[in-house]
């Protein structure tokens, strides 16, 4: 079975940055900066590990 890396990567990115955009958004829109400082640990919690492993399973799929 092929895996489809791209949609991976799409999906770190969306979570990541995406995230993180919306976040600031809000917070631009509120004026309360909260949100922004909270979702930057989210993303910064959730976003690299994850990264990480896609890059990893990538490298390791791209070996065998």
């Amino acid at each position: 079975m092929k895996e489809n890396f791209t949609i991976a990567w799409v999906a770190v990115w969306f979570a990541t940055v995406g995230q993180l955009l919306f976040f600031v958004g809000l917070s631009l829109y509120t004026g309360e900066w909260g949100y922004a400082m909270w979702s930057l640990w989210v993303a910064v919690v959730i976003g690299i590990p994850t990264s990480v492993n896609t890059w990893r399973t990538q490298t390791k799929k791209k070996q065998v």
